[in-house]
């Protein structure tokens, strides 16, 4: 992985983890408001997302990492790899 994608996921992630540090405000807030719990819940619900959104990530990146260096693994095996963490990281 070259420097510049490496500094796009961490840049891509930092953004993610502050929506989420955004929602939980939100989410305090409504509970300090007395929201409904069901709207509450919902919105705990799209929090709970967006972090296993950014943990799947983090989890491609892991992986990406730990094929970057190694020479057994040709041009096609890694594009494969590629592909397969950014599935596993959209749609985990």
């Amino acid at each position: 992985m070259s420097n510049s994608q490496s500094e796009k996921d961490k840049a891509e992630l930092i953004l993610r983890l502050k929506r989420a540090e955004g929602q939980i405000r939100g989410i305090q807030h409504m509970i300090e408001t007395d929201v409904e719990c069901e709207k509450i819940a919902q919105q705990m619900s799209a929090c709970r997302k967006a972090l296993d959104r950014a943990f799947y990530r983090m989890i491609a990146c892991m992986i990406q990492q730990q094929f970057a260096g190694t020479k057994h693994v040709d041009r096609a095996a890694q594009e494969q790899m590629q592909r397969m963490t950014e599935i596993l990281a959209k749609f985990a």
